[in-house]
């Protein structure tokens, strides 16, 4: 009972797509088969919002059993909801509302009395919780079964998803189950006029329904085309409404409703005549052009509902992309090793690729969707990409730039084709200096994506609350966003002051680095004078008191000012981990302070481009190290929010690159372990995975800089090997000891030299190598010399000038 129309040519390019991949991918494998350590519940409990389900690399189709429990976002979690339906799309580790899962399936068993009516239709009525111990995830795979004895699992291609549901036989209600197609979301927001259609030969359902999206402005359309086969055939197939089913109707229009429970439920059904033992295949395609190319997709995509061929290829394609990393684990816990590559594998879920599916604009460009949002992606999440999956950075890049090209602005957050809101900085700004300085190319125009930062930094939108920057007039004048801005050219939330100040002297910095390396030298200085704004913030007479009024013993913080150069002082540990009150916000509502998701405590060492100058405002390398591990030590610092990130490694700066390596082994495993509730935060499309595979591989990177700051690794061995230039470079730990006792360089070498500097450049991945790191259980005096100091724009705090940034055109911005 498949509808099977013949191939567009569009979707048998894509087939073709898909099928080289499995190829190449075969191909790429390396000895060792990574995808076994991948563990994808890791982040389904406790607030991690992972996406578990099934999917392809950056794939649209994102399959899963969604519930009813808190935490989500991303459709399924191991906390002991219901599940509500199986749908198709999703988006992984956001927080905010709920998004996507977009028109699912929900399987029943044959109705009471064998009466349509008597089946449950409604979302709220129809949930069942699942057996916890049958919960099944693997790349491109999910499976789990109800409590009434229904197994459900699910594979996917790109924009399609395969679903095999099994029935329970022997029932006293017949032998008819029935599976429904629910025109609604996971957040409820279905506005007016959703539409299902029905095919009483073939079964087929195709419509479509307009959304919200979970952290933006505007709507969006998605279309789907659902067919099903079974060898037990179909008795009937209709429409539902509330609680009640048709099989004599097969099409509707439905309303939202007026109710305050969420839109009126409705949608499609089918039942068939028996409950074979090999189970129903459910086939939906998305789009969100048109139900025909959701269609077109499908049938090109798994035309013979082949589940395990399907599968397969899912499960190929991620063994590509996890093969350009391998690892010696000799001695080391299992447990170590699957948290480094689920942490790898959760990099490429988001953002994803709606190449050919974007509705807004014709473009020869790819088209990539769900940046949730660069704020949070920028620090860890693009930087490990470029290293593992450059060719996917590019396009990404492309997309960001084209996204200009047609909307006018970079994004800063972006899902469902909609503007996300801005959250700090124009961070875009970050991600295009970040892959223009490591060399990358692939087809991107930098002088169109120079101009794109420039407009970032000259020219204020109306509503930057959802792009650029707010407040440029009194940035340039003032040199700071000031406490109250009157800002009367553009609008949003008037808060963050501090944080935004910070963010934009940051923004400014990458801006002039894509300058110096494009030759434009007069915006070179004028972005590196810019990036310098953070300075005047600093109140220098600010003191710091513990809620029990204990002085923390330091002084001099950032704090806001009015226009007219007075202090708006705030507690500096305000919104910080150790604040009493959790009615304080720190976020976009207009009671906000003046930082975003975190206090001035922990954004006073936010000046990535600047810490030699940082560490003589807070009085040299001793007591900026001081200042750091009370930071650390008082919990003030949140592992689970991103600004705490380099903060893990900023002692590198102060010459104590030991200290750092400590902080990574205070917090990894402690923080983030192979369990479901092994995240200490929501995974932000990746940023948790990203920093557990950047810091167990023993560097970490200055985003929109070329530098990666060493600690030891957590493996005997790494090797990376560049998707680009086919070179590998190996990071290599003599005396290493997986007690992780050793975990401090007593010396380097780099291809056989000695090498004392506490970073490396990006060229060590793009053309190879072998870092050697003697490793000791004592600090030693590696790294801590003026001339071993990571690079910085301004003086260090022992009196040396730290190495600038100095440009050598073509991208390729260090000497």
């Amino acid at each position: 009972m498949a509808s099977l129309q013949t191939s567009s040519s569009w979707g048998f390019r894509n087939a073709i797509y898909w099928f080289l991949l499995a190829t190449a991918a075969v191909r790429a494998q390396n000895s060792t088969d990574n995808l076994k350590y991948v563990d994808q519940l890791i982040g389904s409990a406790n607030g991690g919002n992972v996406f578990p389900g099934a999917t392809l690399p950056y794939g649209m189709a994102k399959a899963v059993a969604d519930v009813d429990s808190g935490s989500n976002q991303g459709g399924f979690t191991t906390e002991g909801g219901r599940v509500t339906g199986f749908s198709s799309m999703h988006d992984s580790g956001t927080g905010g509302s709920p998004s996507l899962g977009t028109f699912p399936f929900f399987p029943s068993l044959p109705c009471a009395g064998d009466d349509v009516n008597r089946c449950v239709f409604p979302k709220v009525r129809r949930a069942l919780h699942y057996k916890e111990e049958s919960v099944k995830a693997s790349p491109g795979y999910f499976s789990l079964a109800l409590e009434n004895g229904i197994e459900a699992e699910m594979t996917t291609s790109a924009h399609t998803s395969l679903f095999r549901f099994k029935f329970p036989t022997g029932g006293s209600n017949g032998t008819s189950p029935l599976i429904l197609l629910d025109l609604t979301d996971l957040s409820n927001s279905r506005q007016d006029n959703a539409t299902i259609e029905l095919d009483g030969d073939t079964g087929r359902m195709k419509g479509s329904a307009r959304f919200n999206p979970s952290f933006g402005v505007g709507t969006w359309v998605g279309y789907f085309c659902a067919d099903f086969s079974s060898t037990g055939g179909m008795r009937d197939n209709g429409i539902w409404v509330n609680s009640r089913a048709d099989a004599s109707v097969k099409s509707m229009k439905i309303n939202r409703g007026i109710n305050g429970g969420g839109p009126l439920p409705g949608g499609g059904f089918v039942r068939f005549t028996s409950s074979p033992s090999d189970g129903v295949l459910a086939r939906m395609g998305i789009s969100l052009i048109s139900v025909d190319q959701a269609c077109a997709s499908a049938e090109a995509e798994i035309p013979d509902f082949d589940f395990a061929g399907t599968h397969k290829v899912a499960e190929e394609a991620w063994r590509a992309k996890l093969s350009p990393i391998s690892i010696d684990s000799t001695g080391v816990e299992t447990s170590l090793v699957t948290n480094f590559y689920s942490g790898i594998y959760r990099t490429m879920v988001n953002p994803q690729n709606y190449t050919g599916e974007n509705p807004k604009w014709t473009s020869s460009e790819p088209y990539f969707d769900s940046f949730y949002c660069l704020w949070d992606s920028f620090r860890s999440q693009l930087p490990f990409l470029t290293i593992l999956d450059p060719v996917a950075v590019q396009e990404m890049v492309r997309s960001l730039i084209d996204t200009y090209d047609h909307e006018g602005w970079l994004p800063d957050c972006r899902m469902s084709t909609c503007k996300g809101y801005t959250q700090g900085g124009s961070n875009a700004d970050v991600v295009l200096a970040d892959a223009y300085v490591k060399g990358l190319k692939g087809g991107i125009d930098w002088d169109k994506g120079y101009e794109a930062v420039v407009k970032d930094a000259e020219v204020e939108p109306y509503l930057w609350s959802v792009e650029g920057r707010g407040g440029l007039d009194s940035w340039k004048s003032l040199g700071y966003i000031p406490t109250e801005d009157f800002d009367y050219k553009g609008f949003g939330t008037v808060t963050r002051s501090v944080s935004r100040t910070l963010e934009y002297a940051y923004n400014d910095f990458c801006i002039a680095q894509m300058a110096d390396g494009l030759g434009k030298t007069a915006d070179k200085e004028k972005y590196i004078d810019r990036s310098g704004n953070w300075k005047n913030l600093f109140y220098k007479d600010q003191q710091s008191f513990l809620f029990d009024g204990t002085d923390t013993g330091f002084k001099g913080f950032f704090q806001g000012r009015y226009a007219n150069g007075t202090w708006h002082t705030q507690n500096p540990l305000w919104c910080s981990t150790i604040d009493p009150d959790n009615s304080r916000v720190c976020s976009l509502q207009n009671n906000g302070q003046e930082t975003f998701e975190s206090s001035l405590w922990e954004y006073g060492f936010y000046v990535p481009h600047d810490q030699a100058s940082l560490i003589t405002l807070y009085g040299g390398p001793e007591a900026f190290v001081s200042r750091l591990n009370y930071l650390h030590d008082r919990n003030i610092t949140y592992i689970g929010n991103e600004p705490s990130f380099l903060t893990v490694y900023q002692y590198h700066w102060a010459g104590r690159p030991a200290l750092s390596a400590e902080r990574v082994h205070f917090y990894i495993p402690r923080y983030f372990s192979p369990t479901n509730a092994g995240l200490p935060g929501n995974d932000d499309s990746g940023a948790m995975g990203s920093f557990v595979a950047f810091s167990m591989m023993g560097i970490f990177p200055t985003p929109g800089t070329n530098t990666y700051l060493i600690t030891p690794p957590f493996f005997p061995t790494i090797t990376i090997t560049s998707p680009l230039t086919n070179k590998t470079a190996t990071i290599r730990a003599v005396n290493f000891d997986p007690t992780y006792k050793n975990i401090y360089i007593q010396s380097a070498s780099l291809d056989g030299k000695n090498y004392t500097k506490s970073w490396i450049g990006h060229e060590f991945f793009r053309e190879g190598g072998e870092l050697l790191l003697t490793l000791g259980s004592q600090e030693s005096s590696w790294g801590k010399g003026a001339g071993d100091l990571p690079p910085s724009l301004g003086e260090g705090g022992n009196g040396t000038v730290g190495k600038r940034w100095e440009g050598l055109g073509s991208g390729m911005l260090w000497g």
